[in-house]
């Protein structure tokens, strides 16, 4: 039996039956089909998968025919390769724990039911975009799982931020998708097929082509590679798409932790490495990778440092991690980028459910209304600083050795933009821990500044008799949250040891598992140079975390004087760049008024209903003229009749 079948459609299973029974037969027992289904695809991957992967061998078969027309056939195929092998184990294994967090932290919601539906449906379109073996395959996971984000990010619907923020990220999207689906269409009219293998064996044969776009001779390999990088922005979001990442943390805390940290968000890095052969071609297109990965980690980290509210902080360092994952693909490390992908899941997802295992607890988003929570919280704050640290490329945990690795491969690259990138990667280095920190230091460090929990935070300006109630109130969160957290900052500790660098005496294993599907970069540099890059940049992550507990444990009026000491650049940082505002005037607005002024007064209100109330006001007005003909008085038939005989003879005569 072709166990790897049933990795996606378990979770499609357990979809279907959420769906149709989870409301009234299994009400408060919904989880259980999912998390069954979900960890049954996780012993699949780590029992099957994962084994035949290791010993090379690759499975490239078709289920069945899914659309014919003319030269145009595509398939319903699966690709099992050292690439799908890594993001099955990412996806599986986040999805589980992140599945069995939700029992506590959604227990009692009205739509529990719907919350774990959506949750094995969005888990099934994951599993379908990475082990597809075609770009038609890709492009159906890939909607599917913007479809899944929008009810999840939606989910609480009958909230108007929620439901915008669904919006925002369904609409955004779009215009990285339209850049996306032209790319697929231009391989088909390229190469003839859909499916990796051919597209890719016979990437090589189109260097040098050129084609006629919108009026301008352009280079094949790098349009191609362009507009699918189009999609990877808007999925990832990379600037000048980040806007809605931030946005999504409307959703439940799961939600935010399996689709916009451990997967979903990952799909354009994941996109980019699985079509090398095709960005491997173009100088411009890789070049483009680099920096707009590199500029998008660097601008919103520095956004992050500013920020209060906690999920969203980890979200924009989530939007600064994938920055960096694109940078490290941009100068044809991609092993370094899947790499930094596989420990990325564990410490970001751990860092969402911790930040959801805060807000249970307090009833609040806002770090500033939070203070003094380890002593109650010993669990959450113990897997806090693990995530923490690994996040901030301290050594010893996952994300040191592959943060390492890309600010390394960007300083060794041939890529003609390598020590730029390098730089800015190594400025966010010293951000990450930063703005990390400060919100450890800010949530379970000094008083406890919050109000009661069941007040939502809203009493934060209370009296302290307030706030020492509210204390009381603060507790650990139950088992059932905990323990997901404890297993995944196992993985935080220890994901990345797979690929500790030979020069910290490992073998590299995790880059000499991918090499046949990514290759293997050429660098130049040598080891006196990759000890000084790896020294220079743990020891400004150190500084990092010292100057963070510096300002938010030692001086901690320091902070707010600096604020309104530089309140420009401050408030240009609290405002994210003024980028939601350009957009709403630059974009939103004028869509509203074409909107209001021509599609609803003009094109709605005069053409349409000028038709559809038109026409029958029209016939209407007719036949009521008409209907003042019918008198009831014999002598009008009479003078009618013989009117029309007189007008029938008097025609006959004419045309003789």
């Amino acid at each position: 039996m072709k166990l790897y079948l049933l990795i996606p459609f378990l979770p499609l299973t357990a979809f279907v039956i959420n769906i149709l029974l989870g409301k009234e037969v299994l009400r408060d027992k919904a989880h259980w089909p999912s998390i069954l289904a979900v960890v049954g695809s996780f012993f699949i991957t780590i029992t099957s998968v994962l084994p035949q992967a290791m010993a090379g061998k690759v499975i490239n078969e078709d289920l069945y025919t899914w659309m014919v027309s003319g030269t145009f056939n595509v398939t319903v195929g699966f690709l099992i390769d050292p690439l799908t092998a890594v993001m099955l184990v990412v996806v599986t294994t986040c999805a589980s724990l992140i599945h069995i967090y939700a029992v506590g932290y959604m227990h009692g919601d009205k739509g529990y039911y719907r919350f774990f539906a959506y949750m094995s449906l969005f888990t099934f379109c994951m599993l379908m975009l990475v082990m597809g073996n075609n770009f038609m395959q890709l492009y159906f996971g890939w909607e599917g799982v913007g479809l899944c984000s929008y009810f999840l990010i939606g989910y609480y619907f009958n909230k108007k931020s929620a439901a915008d923020a669904g919006k925002k990220a369904f609409i955004v999207n779009r215009f990285g998708d339209f850049g996306f689906g032209i790319g697929v269409f231009m391989i088909f009219l390229t190469f003839g097929t859909l499916h990796y293998a051919p597209v890719f064996a016979n990437a090589a044969g189109i260097t040098g082509q050129t084609v006629n776009f919108l009026g301008w001779n352009v280079d094949l390999p790098t349009l191609i590679a362009l507009l699918l990088f189009c999609g990877a922005v808007g999925k990832s979001a990379q600037v000048p798409l980040h806007v809605w990442l931030p946005d999504a943390m409307e959703g439940p805390t799961p939600v935010s932790a399996l689709i916009h940290a451990a997967t979903m968000v990952t799909a354009g890095v994941f996109m980019v490495a699985r079509c090398n052969p095709i960005f491997n071609l173009s100088e411009i297109a890789m070049n483009t990778v680099a920096i707009v990965g590199a500029t998008t980690s660097l601008f919103t980290a520095t956004i992050a440092i500013t920020q209060n509210d906690i999920k969203r902080i980890i979200a924009y360092s989530t939007c600064s991690h994938l920055g960096l994952m694109f940078l490290a693909c941009g100068v044809g490390a991609y092993a370094a980028g899947i790499f930094h992908l596989y420990t990325h899941a564990f410490f970001k997802a751990l860092l969402f459910l911790a930040a959801g295992s805060v807000i249970h607890a307090v009833h609040t988003n806002d770090i500033q209304e939070m203070g003094g929570l380890k002593k109650y919280m010993p669990i959450t704050y113990a897997v806090f600083v693990i995530a923490a640290l690994s996040a901030g490329g301290v050594p010893g945990f996952s994300g040191f050795f592959s943060k390492d690795e890309i600010i390394w491969s960007a300083y060794a690259s041939h890529s003609s933009v390598g020590k730029l990138v390098w730089l800015m990667g190594t400025a966010v280095a010293f951000f990450t821990p930063f703005y990390t920190f400060r919100l450890i230091f800010l949530t379970f460090h000094g008083k406890y500044r919050g109000g009661h929990p069941e007040e939502h935070g809203h009493s934060a300006h209370g009296s302290s008799h307030g706030s020492h109630q509210g204390e009381h109130h603060i507790h650990e969160s139950p088992k059932v949250m905990t323990i997901p957290l404890i297993l995944l900052a196992v993985g935080a500790v220890a994901a990345g040891w797979v690929g500790i660098p030979p020069i910290l005496g490992g073998g590299a294993h995790f880059a000499e598992f991918l090499k046949p599907v990514v290759g293997h970069p050429e660098f130049h540099g040598t080891h006196a140079e990759e000890w000084g890059v790896m020294g220079l940049s743990t020891i400004i992550a150190l500084s990092g975390i010292g100057l963070a507990a510096f300002f938010y444990l030692r001086k901690t009026d320091l902070p707010e004087k600096i604020a309104k000491q530089f309140s420009g650049i401050y408030n240009i940082l609290y405002h994210k760049y003024y980028i939601d505002e350009l957009y709403h005037y630059t974009i939103v607005k004028p869509t509203l008024w074409v909107a209001d002024k021509v599609i609803v007064a003009i094109t709605d209100a005069r053409i349409i209903e000028g038709i559809v109330n038109g026409v029958p006001g029209a016939i209407g007005k007719f036949s009521g003229n008409l209907r003042k003909v019918q008198t009831g008085l014999a002598q009008h038939y009479g003078i009618l009749m013989a009117a029309g005989a007189f007008f029938i003879i008097a025609l006959v005569l004419l045309l003789r």
